[in-house]
Order: structure tokens, then C-alpha cells, then sequence
């Protein structure tokens, strides 16, 4: 190998002609001069003159990006891959995949915002089965472009509060059909404040709108409803042919009415006011407001003794009673109420608004109003839609109310 190379020209084209034939360029002798360049590059006054005037000519050659960047050292570039690929876990992602992967992210995000929209539409609200459940398209994950092979494919949840913030997507699907679409519908993502419908999210997908009841609770809910039944059974059986506007399907209502007490009442609620029409309203009577059994029978009996008779049936009447809470005695109110169904609902607000006026609680924390419907009469009467009107109106403003509506199916008696 030659050791003293002629300066070449200035240009590189120059210096491969001039020395193409010359043993140093021989492919062998290629790693040799690789470690002189590489010396070069590191400190130029480390390699002979005429080594270093060639390598200052190969600087001149424009870079693969048209630029006149120059070279730097290759060894530490080549040290880095190296301690990399010993270190393990590099992965070469196609682009073609990592779009696709970043499609499947999105439609899950989409998926979960379908089951908090509508997965109401598909829950399990009906006993008697009368009609199936209808198809939705956007719950099934096929609608998104989803598999079999997919269901195994683990994405970010961080958005719900199921308790993971990494989820497959089959178990995520459990979770959201669960909480969704089980014998519970929660309507609730047409709210515009942010935060409730949050606050609606965590409450209902933390326990998968399965509430944990102790034993005792438990127990306490039995005893509610085999008094709601028991009632009705022992009515239906005395007093045969009489119209009494049974509960039966919807005994679940007294138990519900219980713990809406106990949890206002727990809240600092003072009184609450009910209105509702005949269905169920004898129950309540005994069930939920304490009115004696025998005081109801004599009525059927008619025995009732009566001062001034009201000539009106028994299930107009109203009532009221102290019933004990956790935090403290609750007076209940159940307003009078006429044939017309739901004519009662805004005179229940105008008794609540006074009593807020009267307790000077603009807020309505001491006095709550509850409205029960009927599932037809709800829809079909325009007092219920009158009455909406009045909410966050100054003069009208009674804190909110909770509505009820009993469905035991007997509310449409058109033909299917």
C-alpha cells in the first residue's frame, strides 16, 4: 500500500480519478482507512498532511440533502445503536399500523361515549318481555369497524371509572353492557354542565349500577316490598269488585319512596310534599305516610266515622304524618287530588314555595316536592309540561323536584 498519495484536486470527482488505481483504495485496506477518517474527524492534525488534505477534500462534497453540513464522527453514532440494541425493546413500527392502531383508540373512545348516550335505549326494562329490545347500532362494536380478532387488544380507559386506566376491549364491552344495559337505564349525557354528568359517570360505573347493600339493607328493602304486596294481595281478596288502583308491578315504588326519605331526611330536609294520582295511592297511604290499616279498611267498610263527610272517594283523599330519619323527624304531605291525573303537580309547587317562604329557605333545602306519574299520563297530560315551566323562574323556584314515574304496564290500554 502506497503511504504518501498525491494532494489531490479540489474537487472529489478530481481526487477519485487521480487515485482509483492506486492499493490504498483496494476494498481490503477499506477499514484501515476508515480508522484513519474517523481519527480525521475527531482531531485533523492526528492523520499525515497528505491525508488530511485529502479528507478536507472529501468536506467540499455537498451532503445527500444538498446542504454543506459536514461530516462528524461516526463511532459514537455507532456506539449508541449499539448499546441500544443490547439494551432490548426497540420495536420497528410499519406507519400503515401505527394509523390504524390510532383508529381503533378513537373508535373505543367513540364506543364509550354510544353506551353513556344510548345504551339506555337497550337496557333490560321490560319483566314481561312484551317486545324485544331494539337493535343499536352504534353498541355493537362491529359499527366501528371492531372483530373477534380485536376483543384481547388493551386500550387507555383513564376516561371512565371502572377502576382501570387499561382495559381489553372485551372487558371494557362487559363493563359498559353492565352498566348500561343491565335492568338500571341512566339517561343522563343531554345535562350541560360537565361536571354532573360526570358526577353521574362515577356514581353509576364505579359499582357498575350494582349497588353493594349490606345484608340489613338488604333485609330492610324485602320488608318493604312484601308490605307494598302483601297489601295489595289482601285488598284484592277483601274487597273483591272495588276500585282500589293497584300497585301491582310497581311495588318497588314504596321501597324507593322509603330510601328518598330516609336520604332527604339524612339531608336536612324539614317536610316533603307529595303529589300523585290514584295508582298505587292507598299504598302509600299505609306504606309510606303510616296511615293505620284499619283507618283504610273502614273506609272500604264505609264505617269511617266522619264529622263533615267530603262525599269524595277514598283515594282522593290526602294525609300527613311525622315519619323518623337519621337526621331527624320528616313531616310528609300527600296533597288532595281529583280525578284529573296529574292536575295536582303545580299545586304541590305552589305549597312547597310557600312553605320555603315561610321556613325563609330560598334555596329549598328544607322542603322537597315529589311527583309521581303514571308512565301514560306523564306524556299525555300538558299540566306535567306546564308545570316544567315554571322551574328557574323567580317567583316559582322551588329548588327542584323529584319525579316518579310508576310503569306496571297498565297506562296504555290501546291495542299493540
Amino acid at each position: 500500500m502506497s503511504s504518501n498519495p498525491q494532494a489531490p484536486a479540489s474537487a472529489a470527482a478530481s481526487v477519485y480519478s487521480t487515485y482509483q488505481d492506486n492499493t490504498y483504495l483496494f476494498g481490503g485496506n477499506a477499514p484501515y482507512v476508515e480508522e484513519m477518517y474517523e481519527n480525521y474527524l475527531a482531531n485533523p492534525g492526528s492523520v499525515p498532511d497528505s491525508w488530511r488534505d485529502y479528507f478536507d477534500a472529501l468536506q467540499n462534497v455537498p451532503a445527500a440533502d444538498g446542504t454543506n453540513a459536514k461530516d462528524v464522527p461516526h463511532q459514537p453514532v455507532i456506539n449508541a445503536f449499539a448499546e441500544r440494541a443490547k439494551a432490548g425493546g426497540t420495536k420497528v413500527v410499519m406507519a400503515s399500523a401505527d394509523a390504524e392502531m390510532g383508529r381503533k383508540r378513537t373508535s373505543v373512545q367513540q364506543l364509550i361515549a354510544a353506551y353513556r348516550n344510548v345504551g339506555q335505549r337497550w337496557a333490560d326494562l321490560d319483566p314481561l318481555k312484551r317486545t324485544d329490545r331494539p337493535a343499536i347500532p352504534e353498541l355493537d362494536p362491529a359499527f366501528y369497524g371492531f372483530s373477534d380478532a380485536d376483543q384481547e387488544i388493551v386500550f387507555d380507559t383513564s376516561n371512565t371509572f371502572f377502576g382501570k386506566n387499561r382495559m381489553a376491549l372485551r372487558e371494557l364491552l362487559n363493563a359498559l353492557r353492565e352498566t348500561y344495559c343491565g335492568t338500571l337505564g341512566a339517561e343522563y349525557m343531554y345535562a350541560t354542565d360537565q361536571g354532573e354528568k360526570r358526577w353521574w359517570q362515577q356514581k353509576l360505573e364505579s359499582i357498575r349500577s350494582k349497588p353493594n347493600f349490606t345484608a340489613e339493607k338488604k333485609i330492610h328493602i324485602l320488608e318493604r316490598l312484601t308490605a307494598a304486596e302483601g297489601l295489595e294481595r289482601f285488598l284484592h281478596t277483601k274487597y273483591v269488585g272495588q276500585k282500589r288502583f293497584s300497585l301491582e308491578g310497581g311495588e318497588s315504588f314504596i321501597a324507593s319512596m322509603d330510601e328518598l326519605i330516609q336520604s332527604a331526611g339524612a339531608q336536612g330536609v324539614q317536610e316533603i310534599v307529595i303529589g300523585m294520582a290514584h295508582r298505587g295511592r292507598l299504598n302509600v297511604l299505609v306504606n309510606t305516610m303510616r296511615k293505620l290499616p284499619a283507618d283504610l279498611f273502614a273506609e272500604f267498610d264505609h264505617t269511617a266515622p266522619e264529622n263533615l263527610p267530603s262525599g269524595d272517594v277514598k283515594y282522593h283523599q290526602g294525609f300527613s304524618s311525622d315519619v323518623s330519619t337519621s337526621g331527624g323527624p320528616v313531616h310528609l304531605s300527600l296533597a288532595f287530588n281529583p280525578s284529573h291525573l296529574e292536575i295536582v303537580n303545580p299545586v304541590v309547587e305552589g305549597s312547597v314555595r310557600a312553605r320555603m317562604d315561610r321556613r325563609a329557605d330560598p334555596l329549598g333545602k328544607q322542603v322537597l316536592p315529589v311527583l309521581v306519574h303514571g308512565d301514560a299520563a306523564f306524556g299525555g297530560q300538558g299540566v306535567n309540561q306546564e308545570t316544567f315551566a315554571l322551574a328557574q323562574t323567580r317567583g316559582y323556584f322551588t329548588g327542584g323536584t323529584v319525579h316518579i314515574i310508576i310503569n306496571n304496564q297498565i297506562g296504555f290500554t290501546t291495542s299493540d
